[in-house]
């Protein structure tokens, strides 16, 4: 796949990118990756991510490393397979890594970490897109 036409991944992420850049609190029920927005609920929450997940060609969950602390302060060294795309160039995406939230909400069960990876869209088989959330401190 070296040829940046046909890099379907990127596409799809460079369609989230947008979504999430003009996120708006319109109400949308398609459930697709591809929706024309990131929609709000019947109450009208306006979310602004919409994370996803990648799978390699073995059908295993792609999982990154970010850095983190304890309540005591100390550091620890944790995974996550869940990310916000940042940008998209050619094949490859900037994420943002998101870990669980320590107090999930019903808007979010993720924290948005200041920890970012790229990925090389040509080694993914599968992408996921989960449920749109309100991500803070983004």
């Amino acid at each position: 796949m070296n040829n940046q036409e046909d890099c379907c991944f990127a596409k799809i992420l460079k369609v989230i990118h947008i979504l999430q850049k003009n996120a708006s609190g319109q109400d949308c029920f398609d459930e697709s990756c591809t929706r024309p927005f990131l929609g709000g609920t019947p109450d009208i929450v306006c979310f602004n991510t919409r994370p996803v997940t990648f799978y390699l060609s073995d059908a295993s969950l792609f999982e990154a490393t970010y850095q983190s602390t304890t309540e005591e302060g100390t550091p620890v060294t944790l995974t996550s397979s869940t990310f916000r795309v940042e940008k998209v160039e050619g094949c490859c995406a900037l994420l943002r890594i998101l870990a669980p939230a320590t107090s999930p909400t019903t808007t979010s069960p993720y924290t948005a970490t200041n920890q970012f990876i790229t990925l090389n869209l040509n080694c993914i088989c599968a992408l996921r897109c989960l449920d749109d959330v309100v991500l803070e401190n983004i």
